[in-house]
C-alpha cells in the first residue's frame, strides 16, 4: 500500500501539470480537493452506477421524488442518477456533461459540492481547455474503499489541506489535528470511561464544535469500537466554520454511512451561532484554534454572559484568545448524568490572567466544581503550523471516587520520536507505544517521574496587595 504522503504528492503533482499558469499555487487546493472528493464518490458508486441510472429512469415518472426508493434498492446513502461519472465525461461536450454529472447527485452530495464553490473554477478550466484534461487525470486514481480505506482517505484529505494551507499562508492547524495527537486524546477520553461504554443496547454521542475534516469524531468512534465495544451505537455531531473542510467532513461521513446532517456549518461560529443550543453530549473532543481573537463576537458573548442560564456567566477571557470560551461552551453541553471532555490548548489557558481576571475566574469555577481531572503536557513541534508546546485537558462531571477532589498533571513532553521528514512545523510524532505508556500513567493514578497528583486546593491563590506608609525624608 502506498503511503498517504506519496499518494497526496502524486495527486498534487499530477494536477499541477494542468493548473500551472492558470491558477496561482495557493489556489490549487480549491480545485484539487473537490475533484478528490468527486473521484472518491465515483469509486464508491462504481458497482451501482448503471443500476442507479436504470432505477431512476424506471421511477422518475412514478414518484415526485424517487430518492427513497433508489436508496432502499442500492443500499447506499447517496447516488448519482446521471449517465456520467468522471470517467464517462466526453471531451466534445465536457462542460455540459460535467454539469449534468454534478446535478445528478442526491441532495446530500449536492450540498457538499456546492460548499466547494467550484463553478467559477470550472468555467475558467473550460475556457482554457483544461477541464477535460484535469478530469481525465483524476480518473487514473483508484480511490475505491477496497484500495484506500476511510482512515487513509481522511489522511489524504488532511495532507492535501496541509499543502494548500502552506501555499496560501492559512493555518492548517485550524482545519485538522495530527492523527497521533488525536489518537492519544481519544485514548484518555474514552479509555478513562470503559465501564460506561461497555454493554449492550446503549447509544452514546460524540461532539466536536470545531470539527474540521471530522478526524476527531471518526477516530474517536473507531477507537471505541476497536478497543472497548464493537457493537456500541455512536452518533457523531460537529460544527465547522470553514466551507471547504465542512464539505470534506460531510463527504467523509456520508461515505462511512454516518449521518452528514449532524454536521452543521459552514460560516457559523460555535460561539455566536451555536447549532446545538439545547443539546447535551456524552463525549466531547476538540482542538479549538490557538490564540484567535473573538472581538467580532464580543457583543454577542457579553450579552450571553448576562444570562444566568448562558454559557459565559462566570467570566470571559481576554478578546485576543477565545480558547476558554470553547471550554465553557462544552461544559454547558455536559449531560447531568455524566460527560467527558478532551480539549487541546496552548499554554495560554493555563497561565494567562491575574487573580480576579476572566481567565482566573473560569479556572476557579472549573476546579471548584471538581471538573478538572487531568492535564497532559505534550511535546513541542507536534503540530503542522506551530512548534509551540501544547496541552490537553480532561474535564468531566463524573470523576471516579479515587479522583474526586484531585487533579493529575502528566508530563508527556519527552514522549516522542523524531520524524524522518518534517511536515511543516511538525518534526515530532507520538508512537502507539508512547501513547499507551502515557495512558497507563494516567490510568494507574499514582505519583511518579511523569505524574503529579494535587488536591483542588493546591491550585487556588489570592492576590494580596501590601501597602506601606510613605516615609518622609529624614524619618
Amino acid at each position: 500500500m502506498q503511503s498517504t504522503t506519496s499518494i497526496s504528492s502524486l495527486i498534487w503533482s499530477t494536477a499541477d501539470d494542468d493548473l500551472r499558469g492558470l491558477f496561482k499555487p495557493y489556489e490549487y487546493g480549491r480545485v484539487i480537493l473537490p475533484f478528490v472528493v468527486m473521484r472518491r464518490l465515483d469509486c464508491v458508486l462504481e458497482s451501482k452506477k448503471d443500476e442507479v441510472y436504470n432505477l431512476y429512469q424506471k421511477f422518475k415518472d412514478q414518484f415526485d421524488d424517487p430518492s427513497p426508493v433508489i436508496l432502499r434498492q442500492i443500499g447506499l446513502p447517496f447516488f448519482n442518477v446521471s449517465k456520467f461519472d468522471l470517467s464517462r465525461i466526453t471531451d466534445e461536450s465536457v462542460l455540459l456533461d460535467f454539469n449534468n454529472y454534478v446535478q445528478g447527485y442526491s441532495k446530500n452530495v449536492l450540498d457538499i459540492i456546492e460548499n466547494f464553490k467550484i463553478n467559477e473554477l470550472i468555467e475558467k478550466l473550460h475556457k482554457n481547455k483544461s477541464l477535460y484534461l484535469l478530469i481525465n487525470k483524476f480518473t487514473e486514481f483508484d480511490f475505491h474503499p477496497s484500495k484506500i480505506d476511510n482512515h487513509q482517505m481522511g489522511s489524504i484529505y488532511e495532507e492535501l489541506l496541509r499543502r494548500f494551507s502552506e501555499m496560501s499562508n492559512e493555518e492548517s492547524g485550524d482545519h485538522f489535528t495530527p492523527r497521533d495527537v488525536v489518537k492519544l486524546l481519544v485514548n484518555f477520553v474514552f479509555g478513562g470511561d470503559q465501564e460506561d461504554l461497555s454493554g449492550e443496547g446503549k447509544i452514546r454521542s460524540i461532539f466536536d464544535p470545531c470539527c474540521g475534516t471530522g478526524g476527531m469524531l471518526t477516530i474517536g468512534k473507531e477507537w471505541v469500537h476497536e478497543n472497548i465495544n464493537p457493537n456500541l451505537k455512536i452518533d457523531l455531531y460537529g460544527q465547522e466554520i470553514n466551507d471547504m473542510t465542512y464539505a470534506i467532513c460531510k463527504s467523509d461521513l456520508l461515505m462511512m454511512d454516518e449521518n452528514p446532517e449532524n454536521i452543521c456549518g459552514p460560516n457559523l461560529s460555535s460561539i455566536s451561532d451555536d447549532c446545538f443550543k439545547d443539546s447535551k453530549f456524552d463525549y466531547m473532543i476538540t482542538n479549538p484554534p490557538f490564540g484567535v481573537s473573538w472581538k467580532n463576537e464580543k457583543k454577542f458573548v457579553d450579552e450571553e454572559s448576562k444570562d444566568s442560564s448562558g454559557r459565559f456567566t462566570v467570566g470571559t477571557p481576554r478578546t485576543s484568545d477565545g480558547s476558554l470560551l470553547f471550554l465553557q461552551h462544552l461544559i454547558h453541553k455536559m449531560n447531568p448524568e455524566g460527560s467527558r471532555i478532551g480539549i487541546v490548548f496552548n499554554g495560554s489557558p493555563l497561565f494567562s490572567g491575574d487573580a480576579g481576571s476572566g481567565e482566573s475566574e473560569i479556572r476557579k469555577w472549573i476546579i471548584e466544581n471538581d471538573w478538572l481531572e487531568c492535564i497532559v503536557q505534550l511535546p513541542d513541534q507536534l503540530f503542522f503550523n506551530t512548534g509551540i508546546t501544547t496541552y490537553f485537558w480532561i474535564v468531566t462531571n463524573k470523576k471516579s471516587k479515587e479522583r474526586e477532589g484531585k487533579v493529575q498533571l502528566i508530563d508527556g513532553s519527552s514522549f516522542y520520536k523524531e520524524m524522518k521528514k518534517s511536515l511543516g512545523s511538525k518534526r515530532k510524532g507520538i508512537s502507539i507505544e508512547q501513547s499507551d505508556h502515557l495512558f497507563n500513567i494516567y490510568k494507574s493514578f499514582e505519583e511518579g517521574e511523569f505524574s503529579k497528583i494535587h488536591s483542588n486546593n493546591f491550585f487556588g491563590y489570592t492576590k494580596v496587595v501590601v501597602e506601606q506608609p510613605l516615609k518622609e525624608n529624614g524619618d
